[in-house]
């Protein structure tokens, strides 16, 4: 099986089952294995004699879809060890004896600290190299008595004033007063000391949240949305001749068509395009069009476009952009896929929306937030879209975060590139498309939005399309 390339190597004596037709250094395949590894491997080692350290703990907790460079392991029995993994990734393993976790939790199959614990423990260094990730965690505990008594059994004072004096950074005081009043009741005392390093919290002032996705995507809005402003030129409005606008878009359709279809891997020509743009291919009566599945994600495209234009007309009555998307974008997706189902390439289900099961992108070291989230992820970008005064931001963030949540089965970069010129449109930005010759530059940018959470060079590009 080696050596017919269907196991792919990740330590003397482990490997992953795959395809042929992956190479080596592909990552997806291992990023979509590393979980289930690092469960089976750690297992298989310590069988229950161990849990991540405190800060490995929150990326699991907090749901973190990027594979962590660095996974660190406390383990009761055997010897410390760094193990090094694909991909320029590792496995840490120290000897914790006297201080193990005496409560563990386990996520994905892998032995946790709960978050309370987790966030007693962490170094202070986690606030200031990662401050949205440890807002969010914060924000996650719903009842500080939690905190407390984990602060109380281990006597953790420094981690207490740590803790206190983030509540108050993030105006959460009465989280602040129930952990200090517990602290100082049992005669400890403390002086609280905020260990964040930033101005503000990305978050609303005193809002807590109930999931780490819904809060992660309202975090990279608002942290990325300045990066996007510095990029592009003031928005014009709503153009004063709306018709010419909508007449110079229809114009672009088959330009649009084929490099959005292109980007995706379907084999058009402008020619297939053009056809079904005048309703000359016909599956009913050409047994020829009804074997053509690029045929029919164009006519699909067809349609869905059609769709977009009637979106952008409502916006053009000053129909708030945002709200116009979230009543619309399921029916972008709808008539993408409507020729498929009549043809029965797919079943009728799949017209029903967001998907039932984990996706992975191929080339990506990002994975799409699992199915479970997808719902509070896209009424969150609902209401970024809804709330958000500037065209520009409204479009890249729009598109990086639809296709970052990855909410379809498939046509989730169909679907975020029309978003993306909705939102343009209503800003009076021109109709912009993303030519194939360009895609590596532009699947680099969304990696690094995705995988580093910075949007510089995504703004940059599209501001360089549409300024042309």
């Amino acid at each position: 099986m080696l050596k017919n390339g269907w196991l792919l190597p990740i330590i003397k004596g482990w490997y992953i089952l795959t395809k042929p037709a992956v190479s080596i250094g592909e990552s997806t395949t291992w990023c979509a294995a590393y979980w289930d590894f690092i469960s089976v491997y750690l297992h298989d080692r310590f069988v229950e004699r161990y849990c991540l350290s405190a800060d490995s703990s929150l990326d699991l907790l907090l749901g973190d879809t990027v594979r962590p460079k660095s996974l660190l392991v406390m383990a009761q029995t055997g010897g410390s060890s760094v193990v090094n993994l694909p991909h320029e990734s590792t496995l840490a393993v120290y000897i914790e004896k006297n201080n193990f976790p005496a409560e563990v939790i386990t996520v994905n199959d892998i032995r946790i600290m709960p978050l309370a614990l987790a966030l007693c423990r962490i170094s202070p260094l986690f606030f200031s190299n990662h401050p949205e990730k440890a807002e969010i965690a914060l924000r996650m505990i719903r009842d500080a008595t939690e905190l407390s008594r984990c602060l109380l059994k281990d006597g953790y004072v420094a981690a207490a004033e740590r803790l206190v004096g983030a509540y108050r950074f993030l105006g959460l005081d009465s989280m602040a007063d129930t952990i200090f009043n517990s602290m100082v009741s049992a005669g400890y005392k403390l002086t609280a000391k905020n260990p964040f390093v930033v101005d503000q919290p990305v978050l609303a002032f005193g809002l807590l949240v109930r999931s780490p996705y819904a809060a992660r995507i309202t975090s990279l809005w608002q942290t990325m949305r300045n990066t996007v402003i510095d990029a592009f030129p003031a928005a014009k409005g709503i153009p004063e001749n709306k018709q010419s606008y909508l007449t110079s878009v229809k114009e672009q359709f088959v330009n649009d068509a084929y490099n959005s279809l292109s980007i995706e891997g379907y084999q058009v020509t402008e020619e297939l395009i053009k056809q079904i743009a005048e309703g000359k291919w016909n599956p009913q009566q050409s047994a020829s069009d009804k074997e053509q599945y690029n045929a029919l994600a164009a006519k699909g495209y067809w349609q869905a476009f059609q769709a977009v234009l009637k979106s952008i007309e409502k916006i053009f009555t000053k129909q708030n952009p945002g709200q116009i998307a979230k009543q619309d974008l399921m029916l972008w997706y709808q008539e993408l896929f409507v020729p498929m189902v009549q043809t029965g390439v797919l079943s009728r289900e799949n017209l029903a929306g967001y998907r039932n099961n984990q996706v992975y992108i191929r080339g990506s070291q990002h994975v799409p937030l699992p199915q479970a989230a997808i719902i509070d992820a896209m009424e969150v970008l609902y209401e970024c879209l809804t709330t958000e005064p500037e065209a520009c931001v409204r479009a890249v963030l729009g598109h990086f975060i639809l296709g970052f949540i990855h909410p379809f089965m498939d046509g989730n970069g169909r679907i975020a590139r029309f978003l993306m010129n909705v939102m343009f449109a209503a800003g009076g930005y021109p109709w912009t498309i993303i030519a194939l010759k360009d895609r590596q530059q532009y699947m680099q940018a969304l990696e690094a939005a995705s995988v580093k959470h910075d949007i510089r060079s995504f703004a940059e590009f599209v501001c360089s399309y549409n300024s042309r």
